[in-house]
């Protein structure tokens, strides 16, 4: 059983520092924060870990050296801003970095990587390739590049996929609160910290709340939703503050800071993993009640008799989220008929598909070997 001081035996660990812990309240970079992190990073791979870094601060960097007011509004601005920032950024990395004796690899990324099943696999493989020659990966969004449909959208995303990708045994997200709390702590000082979550409910996506601080872009919603990635595919995740000196060594000795999210047991296939988290989501199916328990209890298939209403446009092959009555998105999967089949099929038995469509190429609308579990089964 996964304790806190299991923590300790973790050999490949995830680090993702925000915007907010990389820099002061007038936006320029943090160097003496920059400087304790990487001496601490450095530190774990002297003892034998492999480390990934998955840092945002780019634009902020960019707009810092550009000397703009403010964060730029529009696609093509922030683009500026990054490339400009990012060189910027990963020069202070690799100095700091190779004062310590470490060697660095800038590694950025887009939706189309993990989207794109030849890509996944490339991303992993040099991935993998950078740990096995104890290189530390530091990796951003190629915000310089990337447009909407292929932004991942934010950094905590970005670095439970990573995590999920390489198989992390440990995902520590520093933030600039200490992590889950019962209430937003900014408003509430009675707001109380859980420190550890085994089931990311309905409720605890609630107690997540909004956005965070202005310079950063995820907020503790965002940090949630990665890690129902990272628990998904196995991989203990941890929030705590970037402001605390030494948090990351805190969390690997097993101490008790921030809030901790328990992974499932198993660990996905990497098939999988790539299905739930890195396929492109074209749509979502709502199930009765009754098929959502045989779903998360049995392991079954997804038959359209417990199909209650289709959304989006999508065709046979896509990945579609599978939804409760009440909205909660339980499992993923590939759907065996497009949007339009499932809305006539949907409700109707097995033996009717082929009367309501003239032929029925498949028995299920999604089968258990193509659907992933997003929660934990009953």
């Amino acid at each position: 059983m996964l304790t806190r001081e299991s923590l300790g035996k973790a050999r490949r660990i995830v680090v993702k520092v925000g915007t907010s812990t990389l820099t002061h309240d007038t936006g320029k970079l943090n160097f003496f924060r920059i400087e304790k992190l990487v001496r601490e990073l450095a530190d774990l791979a002297n003892q034998g870990k492999e480390i990934i870094l998955v840092t945002s601060g780019a634009v902020g960097a960019g707009v810092d050296r550009l000397g703009l007011p403010e964060k730029p509004k529009t696609i093509p601005g922030k683009q500026a801003a990054a490339a400009v920032g990012q060189g910027i950024l990963m020069h202070t990395y690799e100095k700091i970095f190779g004062e310590y004796g470490q060697i660095v690899a800038q590694v950025l990324l887009t939706r189309e990587d993990s989207v794109n099943r030849k890509r996944y696999a490339n991303s992993r493989n040099t991935l993998l390739t950078l740990l096995s020659m104890k290189v530390i990966p530091i990796i951003n969004e190629n915000d310089a590049v990337a447009v909407d449909e292929l932004k991942i959208g934010d950094n905590d995303t970005l670095s439970a996929m990573v995590a999920s990708i390489v198989e992390a045994d440990l995902l520590v997200i520093l933030s600039d609160v200490e992590g889950v709390y019962t209430d937003n702590p900014q408003t509430n000082p009675d707001a109380k910290l859980i420190p550890e979550i085994n089931d990311i409910t309905a409720e605890v996506e609630a107690l997540a709340g909004g956005a965070g601080t202005a310079r950063g872009t995820g907020g503790m919603y965002t940090k949630v939703q990665a890690a129902k990635i990272a628990v998904s595919s196995g991989v203990v995740m941890v929030i705590a503050s970037g402001s605390r000196d030494g948090v990351v060594r805190e969390v690997v000795d097993g101490q008790s800071v921030g809030t901790i999210f328990w992974p499932k047991e198993n660990r996905l296939h990497i098939r999988k993993r790539w299905l739930a988290f890195g396929a492109r989501i074209c749509g979502s199916v709502t199930v009765d009640k009754g098929c959502e328990q045989a779903i998360l209890t049995g392991g079954s298939s997804l038959l359209s008799t417990g199909v209650t209403a289709v959304d989006g446009e999508f065709e046979s092959g896509s990945t579609i989220r599978v939804l409760t009555v009440e909205g909660r998105e339980i499992a993923r999967g590939l759907t065996n008929y497009c949007s339009r089949d499932a809305q006539k099929i949907m409700g109707a038995h097995t033996q009717e598909i082929a009367g309501l469509l003239g032929s029925k190429p498949y028995d299920e609308l999604i089968h258990r070997d193509n659907l992933v579990l997003m929660v934990r089964g009953g």
